[in-house]
């Protein structure tokens, strides 16, 4: 199934989605009238939240504007309902005039009471108007609605209102044509309707599907008749990508693509069930009471369950069959909107890629705080640790490896390497994502979860010993130490060992000489433990080679997280070991 066909079907599944022609925008006040076309009141519908946030209210569908002038239907800002706005421009008249030349031709003939008192309201206004009492600052840039004094039905959800837009729209219809989504003959869409709410894209909204240069159009036709879309088609797809985009339950920022996600299934609480699975898989879902927490907590459980290898059959057999799964990562392109990916299949094959992910990426001792996000792993990737740092072709690209259950980007290890280099810490996270690299795409037996002893891996070796003499120089020195060997060389060790294991050996002896007056006992551990790992380098050849390859140097940092950890657990308890704990 098609991109543009999956959501369209998923428009036709949302409980509570908007008819045909109709959008859901945010309305913050409403101007009553009076028959005569006076101004009764005007009604505040904004919310009691901090931000006083507009409510969101079906009304006729939002034009499409980008340079031109085209004022909505029944409802618009103030800049053209009133021709009032809080800063200065000069589009302002002509926007009020546009408005109120559109509605006066519509509303002609109107004999419905409440279209008669707005023709009446428009013929009568003037800004000047905008006075207080009943005008005040606050209204300006927001959307306005009307409805009559007499009644509380607002203006355009008047049978006679819906009757009028049925026939504006029917005024610019295209003559039918074959859909590409669905197959019927219907107008085409010359312009499909904004898509909103993708992280980095325009905050009016941008397209998906667009032509608006000659060098995009074939055999001569414009716009959207190079790509014939049914105008029912498009307001299906955009709705429902507006309706994810807007809801933290279907979506997740994945370094700059916007990804979203839900599942198709003929029994709806199977798909509600799959989409609150993959929300928490990803970190996507925010509960807002106890009873979300707990049932957030026991998909974790299940989860758990899943990467220790039981079938998802076993642990969740309603969604192991049946369920079909999209996950789709936009990223913004100028005024256009670009597909990172898009995958589908069934659940219970995202479920597997998801397990495979989480084997990928176990180490043992865990993260400080648990099993973290993807994002967090991501923020690991970062310069100051910052999300918005996150390179965003490296996210976009492993988000769709761990879902399509294909080998991780290259760049993941790079970058990641890259990160240890500059600042020199080798922690869980990063530790976790150079292994799961090793592991996928280099089917690495030298990537282990937990620390191995017994591994000659000439890099997974160098990052063990290299972590030993810096245990031995903190040993020795304490807390007077204002930079680690890690600080300082761990850059060259890692990636041209040759050039600085000498002098670290020749420094580790000299630290264990000082140890020995005061610490014997743990003084022979640490050299025991210094030579233990050294007599795994293969000494008939190039014990420090002259550089490490990027594998290789994945391992170093393995092997150092996996033995600096160690250190912090392992140190014998016959001496003081407060000097040597971090």
């Amino acid at each position: 199934m098609s991109l543009l066909a999956a959501l369209v079907r998923a428009h036709d599944r949302l409980p509570d989605a908007p008819p045909f022609g109709y959008s859901s925008e945010k309305i913050g006040f409403c101007v009553v009238l009076n028959p005569d076309g006076s101004v009764a009141e005007v009604v505040d519908l904004r919310g009691d939240d901090k931000k006083r946030s507009p409510r969101m209210m079906l009304v006729p569908q939002a034009k499409k504007r980008t340079v031109g002038i085209d004022p909505n239907v029944l409802w618009d800002k103030t800049a053209y309902v009133l021709g009032i706005t809080s800063g200065l421009s000069k589009r302002t008249s002509e926007e009020h005039a546009a408005f109120k030349a559109k509605h006066l031709d519509w509303l002609t003939d109107a004999t419905d009471e409440g279209l008669a008192a707005l023709r009446l309201f428009l013929e009568g206004w003037t800004p000047e108007r905008f006075a207080a009492p009943i005008w005040h600052d606050d209204v300006r840039d927001q959307n306005l609605v009307f409805r009559l004094s007499s009644e509380f039905t607002f203006l355009h959800d008047r049978p006679a209102a819906r009757e009028l837009w049925r026939k504006i729209g029917a005024e610019g219809a295209s003559d039918p044509q074959i859909c590409l989504v669905t197959g019927d003959a219907a107008p085409v869409a010359r312009l499909h309707p904004s898509i909103k709410g993708v992280w980095g894209a325009q905050s009016s909204g941008a397209s998906l599907i667009s032509f608006n240069l000659d060098a995009f159009t074939s055999y001569g036709h414009e716009q959207g008749d190079n790509a014939p879309v049914s105008e029912a088609a498009a307001f299906a797809y955009t709705t429902a990508l507006n309706r994810y985009l807007a809801d933290p339950n279907h979506r997740i920022q994945i370094g700059d693509a916007s990804t979203i996600f839900w599942a198709d299934c003929a029994d709806q609480a199977a798909a509600e069930k799959a989409d609150k699975w993959v929300a928490v898989m990803f970190g996507a879902r925010t509960h807002a009471g106890d009873d979300e927490a707990i049932e957030e907590g026991k998909i974790r459980d299940k989860l758990l369950l899943m990467r220790d290898g039981k079938p998802l059959a076993q642990i969740a057999p309603e969604l192991a069959q049946g369920v079909r799964f999209h996950v789709l990562g936009l990223a913004p392109n100028a005024a256009r909107l670009s597909v990172r990916f898009w995958w589908e299949n069934d659940f219970g094959t995202l479920a597997e890629n998801y397990r495979r992910y989480l084997t990928d990426i176990a180490i043992e001792p865990p993260p400080r705080d648990g099993w973290p996000p993807l994002w967090r792993y991501l923020t690991e990737l970062a310069v100051l640790g910052k999300r918005e740092n996150v390179p965003p072709l490296v996210a976009g690209d492993w988000m769709r490896a761990i879902v399509t259950g294909t080998p991780y980007p290259l760049t993941l290890m790079s970058t990641a390497l890259m990160r240890i280099r500059a600042d020199g810490e080798v922690n869980a996270l990063r530790a976790a994502i150079l292994k799961s690299v090793l592991i996928r795409n280099f089917n690495s037996r030298e990537a282990p979860v937990a620390l191995d002893p017994t591994s000659k891996d000439i890099g997974y070796v160098l990052g063990r010993l290299f972590a030993a003499y810096e245990n031995v120089q903190k040993t020795a020195l304490g807390k007077n130490v204002n930079a680690t060997i890690r600080d300082k060389f761990y850059g060259s060790a890692s990636s041209t060992p040759s050039r600085v294991f000498g002098s670290l050996a020749a420094n580790a002896f000299n630290h264990l000489s000082k140890i020995r007056k005061e610490k014997p006992a743990f003084a022979h551990y640490l050299q025991d433990e210094i030579e233990k790992i050294a007599n795994l380098l293969d000494v008939s050849g190039e014990p420090f080679p002259a550089s490490l390859p990027p594998t290789a140097q994945a391992k170093f940092a393995l092997g150092y997280y996996h033995q600096a950890s160690l250190r912090k657990t392992s140190a014998p308890q016959t001496e003081s070991v407060s000097e040597v704990t971090e």
